[in-house]
Formats: structure tokens, C-alpha cells, sequence
């Protein structure tokens, strides 16, 4: 019989939560109740209780008095906040990331980017490809993050990605309009780690997440310098 330890319910239903934000079930400025929470998350009333203030003091809730509980609300500041801390955290584990991951490792990362590539190019972009996407995608960003090896970070990194999945909230997952940009950038970005160019990391993921944060404020996307970046590297 396993000993591995279940999760407590407070774990399970903030992963509950995070999960509804993932899914767009949860929408920024929205009210709701603890026991409409509770039946949202599947989980019973005192963990859902044990659960907001967590929730409360990672900014992703807040109790408005006579209203109930509301989901953060998505505006100019929280954007701003939110990509910063995201571009500060992710350059560090970029450049780190490009001095120790193994050829193997970054051949790997690519390939799976490049089939996704192929596959939107010869048609149809459907849910199942765009969910897989979506998970390549921000895959990456938290592998990057979480091959630091600091517990603190990846906890810090993983809050402020559901603030970022809020400001996104109607594009959680990638569209069929952004799918082979958002990936193409990827691509480049990975060129330059396969290189191991700490320079050339750092300036391209600034760029993509700088592409991300215009995207949700509705503004063109920077031009992507193109040269030879996309080719197959070997």
C-alpha cells in the first residue's frame, strides 16, 4: 500500500482554485459567495474558508463588505506589477537556464515547439492543439523557473502567473490567430539558449514577454527582428 501523504484539502482547494483560473472559470472583478466557492472548487466549507485567506493575501481576493468575496480586479497597475515581477524572475532563470541545461534537454524543448509549429501550419488549429499549446507555452516559462531549484521562487512565480492568467482571462489558452506568432517567438528565444547566448536570452525574452503585455493591453505587437533565427539548429 502507497504512504505517499494526500494532499490537505486547503492544498487541494487552492489548486482547485488555480485550476478554474487556468480554465477561465474564475474571472477577474467577479463576486462570489463562500458557498458558491465551495461548490466551484468540489471542496467542503472549511477548507474553502481556510482558503480565502491565503487567497486574500496573495491578491488574488478580497472580501468587500456587504458584497462578499471578489476576485481581483484587472487594471493598469496590476498589469504593470504583474509583468515586471514575471520579466524580473524569468530573465535570471533564462540566463541560468542557458549555462546549465543539457543539449539534449534544449533539443528536446525545441522539437516539441517545432511539431506544434507543423501541425498548425498544415491545418486545422483545433481545441485539442491549442490546449496542447497553450501547455508547451507556458510550459517552458515554468521550467525555466522551477530548474533554479528555489522553492521560494517557483511559489512567487506561480502567484503571479495566476495574476497574469487573470489579465489574460479571455485568452488564457492561445487563439488560433496568435498561436504560430506566440510559438515562432518561442522559437527564437530557444535559438539563442541552444547558442547559450546569455545576452541574446535576455533580450529575447524581454521581447516576448513584452509582446505578452501589449497583447492583453491591446496594442500592436513589437516587430520581431527576424533573420535566421527559426531555422533548425544543430
Amino acid at each position: 500500500m502507497s504512504t505517499a501523504r494526500m494532499p490537505s484539502l486547503r492544498v487541494q482547494a487552492y489548486e482547485n482554485f488555480r485550476e478554474q483560473i487556468v480554465r477561465a472559470q474564475i474571472r477577474p472583478g467577479q463576486f462570489i459567495s463562500q458557498r458558491e466557492l465551495m461548490q466551484l472548487l468540489g471542496m467542503p466549507l472549511g477548507a474553502v474558508r481556510e482558503l480565502i485567506p491565503r487567497l486574500e493575501a496573495e491578491g488574488l481576493l478580497q472580501t468587500v463588505p456587504q458584497r462578499g468575496l471578489q476576485v481581483a480586479q484587472v487594471d493598469v497597475k496590476l498589469i504593470k506589477n504583474a509583468f515586471e515581477l514575471r520579466l524580473l524572475l524569468e530573465r535570471e532563470s533564462a540566463i541560468r537556464f542557458a549555462q546549465e541545461a543539457s543539449d539534449a534537454e534544449l533539443a528536446q524543448i525545441e522539437a516539441e515547439h517545432r511539431s506544434i509549429v507543423e501541425r498548425a501550419r498544415s491545418g486545422p488549429i483545433d481545441e485539442a492543439l491549442l490546449a496542447e499549446a497553450t501547455q508547451v507555452d507556458w510550459g517552458l516559462h515554468e521550467h525555466m523557473i522551477d530548474a533554479m531549484g528555489n522553492a521560494l521562487i517557483s511559489e512567487i512565480y506561480r502567484i503571479n502567473s495566476l495574476r497574469v492568467r487573470l489579465i489574460k482571462f479571455e485568452n488564457s489558452s492561445l487563439s488560433a490567430d496568435i498561436l504560430l506568432a506566440a510559438m515562432e517567438e518561442h522559437l527564437w528565444f530557444i535559438e539563442a539558449l541552444r547558442r547559450r547566448d546569455a545576452t541574446a536570452v535576455a533580450d529575447r525574452l524581454g521581447h516576448h514577454i513584452e509582446s505578452a503585455r501589449r497583447r492583453v493591453l491591446g496594442l500592436p505587437r513589437p516587430t520581431l527582428p527576424w533573420s535566421s533565427q527559426t531555422t533548425t539548429t544543430t
